[in-house]
């Protein structure tokens, strides 16, 4: 997004002081250029239900000039289903737009507003009005994918199996398909159950569960409702291609949830990679030189071939060191590998925040520009904490 001059607070207040000069000379309605991306235009809360939830709208970025209708790019962000904002956008932030996609980015209904499922019907709800207007967008509505992490890839998960579930197809638009044709899937739940009684996570069985929440009770006092849930139970061999990404060492979501996934897809005859990341947590260790490539030549084969991929082949999988494939990987001390930028610490960020007794430091508290937040929110949950600057080296003074 916007680059950094200077170092530490210095460039910190430069990059502000850029951002808020920006807000100020775009709150017009209508097409708008995200700040630091040339050639892109932005439509922004677009309501995808009429008169409905102030969270059923989302942001739609186009070139500003396109010859042929548009491959979209869908993302929806994570956030326990009870957290989170349409205003991180990782597919925009690496520069898709550039390459010949349209980008979309999706607020759906919270755990708070409504129970499920109330999140996978907003985001049918969504790609069906996508579908509905491809021609005011110059979208071409065959080439639609979806890319969400941890709730947001279980939601992205779910469009993908469920394409033939017209349950949650609820609303307007309803002679649109939602249906999509690539899945990029980061550490995302698939099976509640297993999930709960894994190991280790038994604390998202409780009550307070981010899960049961979503449920609207214990996921083990409520199976049927968990396995309504569950992406993997709907599962068929017409499902779209999957791309498929978990850190081995992820404390939020268990590992198994991407592997169980994994394995109902190949026995579909789905074509599906699983890439494993050594060593990495729950959002940490995603990107860099290795992985972002990965998802790019995913969405190109999946998305701009001519004609489309059959949605079979042979199932994939893989596994890198996180150490040398995500945003800790670094080059000169404190400075990111990709992109040469000093990187920024927790002190420096709690010290000009302010942090609250939790230790958390919300978009609305944040007092830099969006984008900054964006790239120091590893796990893309809406807060910063200590954990995600965990892996990142200090910045140089």
């Amino acid at each position: 997004m916007k680059t950094m001059r200077g170092s530490g607070l210095r460039g910190w207040l430069q990059g502000f002081v850029c951002g808020t000069c920006f807000a100020l000379l775009t709150l017009a309605a209508g097409a708008q250029t995200p700040p630091g991306i040339a050639g892109v235009k932005a439509q922004r809360d677009l309501a995808y239900v009429s008169g409905g939830h102030e969270r059923q709208k989302l942001d739609l970025y186009l070139p500003e000039k396109a010859e042929a209708p548009l491959p979209l790019l869908i993302w929806i962000h994570g956030g326990g289903w009870q957290n989170g904002s349409k205003e991180g956008c990782p597919p925009l932030r690496q520069g898709f737009v550039a390459r010949g996609y349209a980008v979309a980015s999706l607020n759906y209904r919270l755990s708070g507003d409504a129970i499920f499922p109330a999140q996978i019907e907003d985001c049918k709800a969504a790609i069906r009005w996508l579908r509905a207007h491809a021609k005011d967008y110059n979208l071409d509505p065959e080439r639609f994918g979806v890319w969400g992490s941890s709730a947001g890839g279980h939601l992205v998960a779910l469009l993908g199996t469920s394409g033939d579930v017209k349950e949650f197809d609820v609303g307007a638009n309803r002679d649109a398909s939602s249906r999509v044709q690539a899945v990029c899937d980061y550490y995302g739940p698939t099976d509640f159950a297993v999930f709960v009684t894994t190991p280790g996570y038994e604390r998202h069985a409780g009550a307070e569960a981010p899960e049961s929440k979503l449920l609207g009770g214990a996921v083990l006092e409520n199976k049927a409702k968990a396995a309504r849930a569950n992406p993997i139970t709907f599962v068929s061999k017409d499902d779209p291609p999957f791309l498929i990404v978990h850190g081995d060492k992820d404390g939020t979501v268990p590992i198994n949830q991407s592997q169980l996934l994994f394995a109902a897809l190949k026995q579909a005859g789905i074509s599906v990679r699983f890439h494993t990341i050594k060593g990495a947590g729950h959002g940490q260790g995603f990107g860099g030189p290795e992985i972002e490539p990965m998802v790019s030549d995913f969405f190109e084969m999946k998305l701009k071939a001519k004609p489309l991929p059959a949605n079979c082949g042979e199932a994939q999988t893989s596994a890198s060191d996180a150490s040398a494939a995500g945003p800790a990987a670094t080059g000169p001390a404190g400075v990111a590998a990709s992109t040469g930028r000093p990187r920024m610490t927790w002190e420096q960020v709690s010290k000009r925040e302010g942090v609250a007794a939790d230790g958390r430091v919300t978009r609305q508290q944040f007092k830099g520009p969006v984008p900054l937040f964006d790239r120091l929110d590893r796990n893309h949950d809406g807060v910063l904490t200590k954990a995600d600057f965990d892996a990142t080296p200090p910045a140089p003074r």
